[in-house]
């Protein structure tokens, strides 16, 4: 029997999930993936630094959608006995009593609490924004009335949501958006909220609102807090998460062994230069490794990268001038994480939280004050203890910030760029520069897909796309869609599915993370 070709483009989440499913759905395959860098997982993965694990932007292993979560537990199994930190602190848990013990098995997603919190005025506000009394006494009292009224004058009067400006404005009231989304929203993107497209807030916070924390406090007396499963609660607001062991990048290091084991291929620093279109379908795509070029016939091409760089690769007759300007103007931000190894922080738990050497038990905090660039800053311990090389006596968290390739941020030198994070965290109160062991700084192209410019115009590019029979968009940067992971696999989910004849709805990959119903659904 002749296998029919997929060659699958990215060894990210979507990537690997979509080769994953085929290679469990059927023999008559022949897989392969080509991944452009020589690490897998994408801006999922897990960067190892002399034993010591970053996580590139922090990823919660949580979804509403039942056949995600049960994705997961196949590959790596929830824990059954205590994790380290647990086990030091004399702390329980509800466990899957069927669960592999962590302290004994590397295979295996831990159940982590979550708590992020904003730091704004050198003060601690719960994130999102609680009705608690802390929250009033550090806004002040000038502060909190302008905010209570701000917000009644946002429930009388709706702006039409033609900004992202618009979006928060209506769900929390003017006063409460300038303190806490306008600068911090801003500094993320690099361009003012009000000319971001309100479709990030209806793919990101959808649900999110004052009306929404106060169910939120109302109904969690009578909520299971020790349970995973968390579906009647808006995504910001989930208490507890899965998390691998050792990261995100776990997850995805084991997928691709399993795909390998299956018969697949992974071809590691490939390039994908070119795709050769004929008749509305991909018949081949050649592929750069190692300074040489290989031409690939293929039968099916998912692809998972950008869709700038899909278009820029493009070699076909009908492709307009348009949808190239439209595709080559696509506006993408780019990241930066700076590890540092510390002796502690300055920063101490004042919270009911119990935690390891009483440090703060957030997972991130978003860092509110304008006179800094950093956006938001990672505690490693809290995502896992096995994150960390030596958990119980060093701190090891990860500065991050947001900028464009080739800016200012983007073209210093690392030590410079380091010392400059350094400086930043210790003249807000977070750190002393003296406690600084060890560093590193990280570098993420087109981390994230941004929603304004040539963006208004991506319908052109989809209808462009969508009539190649063979071809495929799926993820993140495939869509040019700011998915969460669970969304970014549903894509290849779906597209597995129209390949091999269960659904012949090609629109339904592009729906993912637009329709509330699809993806809270049971499957």
């Amino acid at each position: 029997m002749n296998k029919k070709t997929i060659v699958i483009v990215g060894a990210g989440p979507a990537g690997l999930t979509a080769a994953y499913e085929l290679l469990k759905k059927s023999k008559e395959y022949n897989v392969i993936v080509f991944e452009g860098s020589s690490e897998i997982g994408g801006i999922s993965k897990t960067v190892n630094y002399k034993g010591n694990r970053i996580d590139i932007g922090g990823h919660r292993f949580f979804s509403k959608n039942d056949q995600i979560m049960n994705w997961w537990n196949t590959i790596l199994p929830t824990q059954g006995h205590s994790s380290m930190d647990d086990l030091l602190l004399n702390k329980s848990k509800e466990l899957d009593s069927k669960g592999p013990d962590p302290e004994q098995s590397d295979i295996v997603m831990l159940i982590r609490q979550r708590v992020s919190r904003i730091f704004y005025l050198k003060k601690f506000f719960q994130y999102p924004i609680s009705v608690q009394p802390e929250t009033f006494i550090n806004m002040g009292l000038w502060r909190t009335a302008k905010a209570g009224f701000g917000y009644l004058a946002a429930c009388v009067v709706k702006r039409e949501e033609n900004s992202l400006e618009d979006f928060y404005i209506n769900r929390f009231g003017k006063p409460l958006y300038k303190m806490f989304f306008e600068n911090y929203t801003e500094k993320v993107w690099g361009i003012h909220p009000s000319k971001l497209g309100a479709d990030w807030g209806s793919q990101r916070v959808k649900g999110l609102s004052v009306l929404a924390i106060l169910k939120d406090i109302l109904t969690k007396p009578f909520k299971n807090a020790g349970s995973i499963d968390q579906k009647d609660i808006e995504t910001s607001l989930i208490e507890q998460f899965l998390y691998p062991k050792y990261g995100p990048g776990q997850m995805w290091e084991t997928v691709a062994q399993l795909i390998q084991a299956n018969g697949g291929y992974i071809e590691m620093n490939s390039l994908v230069k070119e795709l050769i279109i004929e008749d509305k379908k991909v018949v081949s795509v050649i592929v750069e490794k190692d300074g040489s070029t290989e031409h690939i016939a293929c039968d099916y091409l998912i692809s998972s990268m950008p869709i700038k760089d899909l278009i820029g690769a493009m070699k076909c007759d009908d492709l307009n001038d348009e949808v190239k300007k439209i595709a080559q103007d696509l506006p993408y931000r780019d990241f930066m994480t700076v590890g540092l190894l510390m002796d502690k922080l300055l920063i101490t738990n004042k919270t009911k939280q119990q935690t390891w050497d009483n440090i703060v038990p957030d997972t991130w905090i978003y860092i509110q004050e304008p006179d800094v660039k950093i956006g938001r800053l990672q505690i490693f311990n809290n995502w896992s203890p096995y994150m960390v090389s030596d958990f119980k006596n060093k701190v090891w968290i990860g500065l991050e910030y947001f900028c464009n390739e080739g800016d200012e941020l983007w073209k210093m030198k690392d030590e410079a760029f380091i010392q400059l994070a350094i400086k930043e965290l210790d003249k807000i109160g977070i750190i002393s520069e003296k406690d600084v062991n060890d560093s590193i700084r990280i570098k993420v192209k087109k981390a994230y897909p941004s929603y304004f410019g040539s963006y208004y115009q991506l319908d052109k590019v989809i209808d462009f796309l969508n009539p190649i029979e063979n071809l495929y968009c799926i993820g993140r940067n495939g869509q040019h869609r700011y998915n969460n992971m669970d969304h970014s696999m549903l894509t290849a989910i779906e597209c597995v599915k129209h390949i091999t004849k269960e659904t012949f709805d090609k629109n339904i990959i592009w729906r993912v993370n637009t329709e509330q119903e699809y993806h809270e659904k049971k499957s």
